[in-house]
């Protein structure tokens, strides 16, 4: 959605932070990671999404990078010294402070990090065992009282809180190198919001605080692999913490954040003329602007994220007849959607919600093409013609109440991208014979609109997480919706399913991988069989890289991580040939 993406270049950095303080967004935005059913390694032998096809990347030397160049920090408008990592203006959280696991948003793999292990005693018991030799940047000891100290901080600091970990859970205690949590149901939910997506901070810091919401934390005492070094309000660098628990396998020196330079063209033109080592920023023509400035060493990588839906109001016909919506979705050409309106950089999108390839551990056997539904107009008035919508003499095909369907399709004004794909959309329904026609009110109205159920047609955005539970739950779970007139917490498409429901819920009680596994191949049925949304692109995640210091970047071709998994890439960088 190009129209967030003028408003700042965002760095893996930022990235980071935005993902670890959300559960997603019903805005438009890519749904985040966020705490969910434990999600097994994925086995992968490709990156998907748009890339360069830079091939893979040499070993590279065991020296030392003497910097990188990150491009923008956080902070917002006016950024001020402040390493609170559980606050909105932090200027840096991802590199400082750490979480027990790292759940990486491409493979949905899980990799110990502060934590060794974990095990769950029953569905209501999650234990983690705490790695010993960890030590916090001022040479205290870490261990297993910081994580239970800083659990317990989020119980009495609602604002920190932002995952609300504490609707869940009933205690958290630490005992030797373990830490218990207790919840007050079956909560196999929520393993990644506990294990992913809270930072540890120290118990001898911050106990001293009597109001740790204006805490700004000038020290900024963390068990991460950098501690800040300066900050003037227009550069921010990090420097390589000595002591870290795992420095041999950081070989950059320094860490070097900029203030946005002033909107997203100038931002384009510093990527272009080699000032980033790596980016994240939405750049129309990445080939030309970017890799062809030096082919050598820029490359992109852009794989698939949240999935960009068609949301229908299932309250109204002929949305409520799942052949109506069938046919739909087989009128869609979603290649046109990714070359006009996003520049070849997505994928068609899988109708059973996963994102694919990284989650298709999950892809249920019997799911055929991996539940990408092509485009097929002949398939789709057949679909329709034989569900009863016939045409009139002028062509317009017609409700089951023999009137011309007509309908409104919402689309979010100055999301350019988004009003584009509508326009395919519109022109590929209206040749079946239907009216449908765009309207771009503001992004404020379109939400509380579709919230309230008066709306027929909308763009919906869902999946993307590596919580199954959540990727399910928030678009499909009953409670989750709301009566017409009343706005629905997440579920505004008003999808009712006793089965779905059902399926969702043994989601949030099973922790067995194997049961996990087997809802979540229900549930792809019912979304290819029923089609209460129509996926038609991923959205995609941005991450420009260079080769010419550093090696080791994630990419189509590695998949080791996503764009955002910073822990992750920064303990695979390696000085290029020559450092």
């Amino acid at each position: 959605m190009f129209r967030r993406r003028n408003r700042l270049a965002l760095t893996p950095l930022l990235l980071l932070v935005l993902i670890l303080s959300s559960c997603g967004s019903d805005n438009g935005g890519s749904t985040s990671q966020s705490g969910g059913a434990n999600a097994p390694a994925a086995t992968n032998t490709t990156g998907g999404g748009a890339s360069d096809q830079g091939g893979a990347q040499p070993a590279g030397g065991e020296g030392m990078v003497d910097h990188l160049d990150f491009g923008g920090f956080g902070g917002g408008d006016n950024p001020q010294l402040n390493y609170n990592p559980f606050s909105p203006n932090a200027l840096t959280s991802a590199y400082t402070f750490e979480p027990l696991m790292i759940v990486d948003t491409f493979n949905c793999k899980t990799n110990p990090w502060l934590a060794t292990d974990y095990k769950w005693q029953d569905p209501q018991t999650l234990v983690f065992t705490i790695r010993d030799g960890v030590k916090w940047n001022d040479g205290q000891p870490f261990s297993a009282d910081d994580v239970a100290y800083t659990f317990n901080l989020l119980k009495a600091q609602p604002a920190f809180d932002l995952g609300g970990v504490w609707q869940a859970l009933d205690s958290v205690a630490s005992s030797g190198n373990q830490v218990t949590f207790k919840f007050k149901e079956p909560s196999a939910n929520m393993f990644l919001k506990i294990a992913n997506n809270v930072l540890i901070v120290p118990k001898h810091v911050w106990e001293k605080e009597t109001d740790p919401v204006k805490f700004t934390n000038p020290d900024a005492v963390g068990t991460g692999p950098y501690k800040p070094a300066s900050f003037n309000g227009q550069q921010l660098v990090l420097a390589r913490n000595e002591s870290y628990w795992q420095a041999d396998k950081i070989h950059v020196n320094q860490l070097i954040f900029h203030k946005n330079a002033g909107g997203n063209q100038i931002e384009q033109l510093a990527l272009s003329q080699g000032k980033y080592d790596t980016n994240a920023m939405f750049v129309p023509n990445i080939k030309q602007v970017y890799v062809d400035k030096d082919p050598a060493h820029n490359h992109y990588w852009y794989p698939p994220g949240g999935e960009i839906a068609l949301g229908f109001n299932l309250t109204k016909p002929p949305f409520n007849d799942p052949e109506f919506r069938r046919g739909v979705a087989y009128a869609i050409d979603r290649n046109a959607i990714s070359t006009k309106a996003e520049f070849g950089y997505v994928q068609p999108a899988s109708q059973t919600g996963l994102v694919l390839p990284g989650q298709k551990d999950w892809l249920a056997p019997d799911i055929k093409d991996q539940g990408m539904i092509p485009y097929d107009a002949k398939q789709a008035a057949d679909i329709l013609d034989k569900a009863g919508y016939k045409k009139d003499s002028n062509g317009k095909l017609l409700g089951k109440d023999g009137k011309p369907i007509e309908f409104t399709f919402l689309v979010q004004n100055g999301w350019t991208d988004w009003i584009q794909a509508a326009q395919v959309v519109q022109q590929n329904l209206n040749a079946l014979g239907l009216t449908v026609n765009v309207q771009t009110p503001s992004p404020d109205t379109v939400n509380e609109q579709r919230g309230l159920g008066n709306f027929d047609m909308a763009f919906a955005v869902h999946g993307g997480s590596c919580s199954m539970y959540d990727n399910y739950h928030d678009y499909f779970y009953s409670k989750a919706s709301a009566p017409i007139g009343q706005k629905a917490p997440t579920n505004w498409i008003r999808w009712e399913d006793q089965n779905t429901d059902k399926l969702i819920d043994q989601l949030r009680q099973s922790t067995d991988e194997a049961a996990q596994k087997q809802s979540v191949y229900g549930l792809e049925k019912i979304l290819t069989t029923q089609f209460p949304t129509v996926p038609l692109w991923y959205g995609a995640h941005w991450f420009q890289y260079s080769t010419k210091s550093a090696v080791g970047w994630p990419n189509e071709q590695d998949p080791y991580a996503g764009p955002t998994d910073s822990l992750l890439i920064i303990t695979h960088l390696r000085p290029a040939t020559g450092q």
